[in-house]
């Protein structure tokens, strides 16, 4: 089993359109396993438009209740609250009320509160969902609004997907990541054999990049580089290019801006599943036979250390 996450250092590189391009390239001839990763924004079911066959609640941290036949109103949780979770009473209210999107579960009030009118549970964060697409087993979540604990429920989705991996055999695992460098990402890149970053040619490109280079490298994963939308600023390109080069850091390819791409989402499709002749589309074809050449390579390399 191969793991192969998708990663970049912002949003809107084109992420997830590469990950359903490339599952939609790599089904032809491999067992495909699918995660998305980017729990708090989910989209790849969009594009690969799954039939979810089982659905499980994720627990999330504890929210604060307060029982309002209880409350006296004395104001003590709200004078010890350091979040602004809790609400004092206005005109039509007697009590004090919670704030569940503010409130993070530390029960300071409920340890404060005289009267113990108030209590502390486990919430239902959201859910995570095991879907039957035409490329493979996906495995991807939905948190709800305000809730926490994203990474834990990253590391939910992935150890779904790595059992389903391993369950297989000999196959491939793509991980579509979230975007950022914060504990979600450091949760999807977990146990990744190859990272793949995409990244554009703006002006904060390299700063970006260098951040998620860096929150991967530090957890001992091999990274490479795909430039999307190339064309729209050479110079940056070639910034980008050179980056790569002075760090050693393998380029897989560049995709051109292609207006096919965007067509192809709002129909609700990999781009080469719309147009397997377009530009984009040939690239991404470059960009997949790179991209297993490299694990394929690693994979001969480690066989022959042992």
């Amino acid at each position: 089993m191969k793991q192969i996450v998708i990663l970049s250092g912002k949003g809107g590189t084109g992420k997830t359109s590469l990950t359903a391009a490339l599952a939609h390239k790599a089904a032809d001839l491999h067992r495909l396993v699918l995660a998305d990763a980017d729990v708090d924004a989910a989209n790849l079911e969009i594009l690969l438009k799954p039939a979810k066959l089982e659905e499980f609640p994720f627990i999330g941290g504890y929210k604060a209740r307060i029982d309002n036949e209880k409350c006296t109103g004395c104001g003590r949780c709200y004078d010890v609250c350091r979040f602004t979770a809790v609400i004092p009473p206005d005109s039509s209210e007697n009590s004090y009320r919670i704030d569940r999107i503010s409130c993070e579960g530390c029960n300071s009030c409920v340890y404060q509160c005289p009267e113990n009118a108030i209590t502390s549970a486990r919430t239902t964060a959201g859910a995570w969902f095991v879907s039957r697409s035409v490329y493979g087993t996906l495995y991807h979540a939905e948190m709800k609004a305000g809730e926490e604990n994203s990474g834990k429920l990253v590391t939910t989705v992935k150890n779904a997907a790595v059992n389903k991996s391993r369950e297989i055999g000999e196959s491939i695992l793509l991980v579509d990541g979230p975007p950022g460098i914060g504990c979600p990402v450091i949760a999807a890149c977990a146990g990744a054999d190859l990272a793949i970053i995409s990244t554009e040619p703006g002006v904060s490109a390299i700063h970006d990049l260098s951040r998620i280079l860096a929150t991967v490298r530090h957890f001992g994963v091999t990274s490479a580089v795909c430039i999307n939308r190339s064309d729209i600023n050479p110079g940056k390109t070639r910034e980008i290019e050179e980056f790569c080069e002075q760090d050693g850091i393998p380029l897989l390819g560049r995709i051109p801006y292609d207006p096919n791409v965007t067509r192809s989402m709002s129909k609700g499709l990999p781009v080469n599943a719309f147009d397997p002749s377009s530009p984009a589309s040939i690239a991404i074809s470059g960009i997949w036979e790179a991209t297993y050449s490299l694990i394929r390579r690693d994979s001969d390399a480690a066989g022959t250390k042992e």
